[in-house]
């Protein structure tokens, strides 16, 4: 049982054809569920019908921020209404990316800001693109109240490292790249924190890092498909059935069976995005 947190069927690089050939691999393999993610209003639309096509799919909606350039406020309200539609579980992914500057800074930050308060208005999940702004990622979740009292308040607790129920703020830091010292700090403020196929890399030392310092309870495994292809696949096209060398390379770190990884990964998306 895996379930890839966050990846693209919704990928404007796939044709129809080549999705239907991916979802024949996602049925015959070990995954259960996936969470086809939006990062504009064309492939958010189109996750959406992904959804309502096959029973494992579930969707997010919003605006990457490589993408907030075209972003505007009709653009805003139709997310909104995707976001009411059945099987839709978070907005994403959103955030700011420092890397490629597609869309300009204050752009990127205008249309995080806005698109966190959406997912407030709708009490849901968000699942965030942090690049080269971990600082002012962290700073504007903050301002903005996605870790606030308030909002932990409309979620379910999570059971903690020690067994203890803590509350939760349904915020997902996606293929999450920053130091353990970053994420210990994302963790203590509600966060989660979603592992991609990087840490099966041989320059993964920040990663591991990561895994071993984070609690199994506070971690999801992803592919970013078609993106990030783990070893031993790298240099091919990403797919969601490849989440399984990500589970298992963090079963290595910590020193778990795979199959108990498996299982606690997906039962931690599962509640992430309040799938029963």
């Amino acid at each position: 049982m895996l379930f890839d947190s966050h990846t693209h069927i919704n990928n404007e690089t796939l044709t129809e054809e080549d999705r239907i050939a991916l979802a024949e691999k996602i049925e015959a393999s070990d995954v259960s569920y996936v969470m086809d993610v939006g990062f504009n209003l064309e492939s958010s639309v189109l996750a959406v019908k992904h959804a309502e096509k096959y029973p494992w799919c579930y969707a997010a909606v919003g605006c990457h921020p490589h993408d907030t350039k075209d972003m505007d406020d009709m653009q805003l309200a139709m997310l909104k209404g995707l976001a009411k539609k059945d099987k839709v579980m978070a907005i994403g992914e959103i955030g700011l990316d420092f890397h490629y500057d597609f869309s300009e800074r204050d752009v990127q930050e205008e249309w995080f800001r806005k698109q966190i308060q959406l997912a407030n208005e709708l009490k849901m999940p968000i699942t965030i693109h942090s690049r080269e702004a971990d600082e002012l990622v962290m700073n504007i979740l903050k301002e903005e109240g996605a870790f606030s009292r308030e909002r932990m308040s409309w979620f379910p607790k999570r059971r903690g490292a020690d067994g203890e129920m803590l509350p939760d703020a349904r915020v997902l830091l996606h293929c999450f790249s920053g130091s353990r010292e970053i994420g210990q700090q994302y963790i203590k403020l509600g966060g989660t924190l979603s592992i991609a196929g990087p840490i099966t890399y041989k320059n993964a030392r920040k990663g591991i890092e990561v895994v071993k310092n984070i609690p199994i309870e506070y971690l999801l495994v992803e592919t970013d498909a078609p993106y990030l292809t783990p070893e031993p696949f790298r240099g091919k096209q990403n797919m969601s059935p490849y989440v399984e060398y990500t589970a298992r390379k963090v079963a290595e770190i910590k020193e778990m069976e795979y199959e108990e990884v498996a299982r606690i990964t997906c039962e931690n998306a599962k509640h992430f995005f309040g799938i029963n």
